[in-house]
């Protein structure tokens, strides 16, 4: 069993039985009900390995990103979108219960429901997203300049240990 399924079943045991106690941990639901009850205080790490460079990013706080975390560890080929983003395909459909946005920041990762991708976004360019809008999944600490190389990169997203 990979590391993510074995983090998964532990997580699905934890929740079981603290629903059948009592709810103090609302974000059970992801596959590290550990970190996810420190999000809170500590917000979840992710590691995002692309180029040679490990960088890393927080997790928001919301639905769309705890689903999210269900796909990890990813591995992708993000493509290049108008030369402020790149893009990949995620392996399901995530929960739309985030909020939505027209707007992003450099070095946000966000969801775009209607193709089901994953976007990270290396450069403003002032234009806003079309409608339906995007979901803010999780924001880049630095290093956003990994991403703004020509053509595809190759990238794994992971939990920070």
């Amino acid at each position: 069993m990979s590391e993510a399924g074995t983090v998964l079943l532990i997580t699905i045991l934890v929740t079981t039985s603290l629903v059948a106690g009592q709810s103090r941990t609302r974000n059970a639901s992801s596959p590290n009900s550990q970190q996810v009850s420190s999000t809170k205080g500590d917000h979840m790490k992710l590691n995002i390995k692309i180029g040679g460079k490990i960088l890393t990013a927080t997790l928001a706080d919301n639905a769309t990103a705890q689903d999210f975390v269900s796909v990890l560890p990813l591995k992708v080929s993000m493509n290049d979108l108008l030369g402020r983003e790149k893009y990949a395909n995620l392996p399901k459909t995530l929960s739309e219960k985030g909020p939505r946005t027209k707007r992003y920041e450099v070095g946000e990762m966000a969801y775009w429901s209607p193709s089901h991708d994953l976007a990270i976004y290396y450069r403003q360019d002032g234009e806003s997203i079309p409608s339906p809008g995007i979901i803010p999944i999780a924001k880049i600490d630095a290093g956003t300049e990994a991403f703004k190389v020509p053509g595809s990169v190759k990238v794994t997203i992971e939990f920070a240990k």
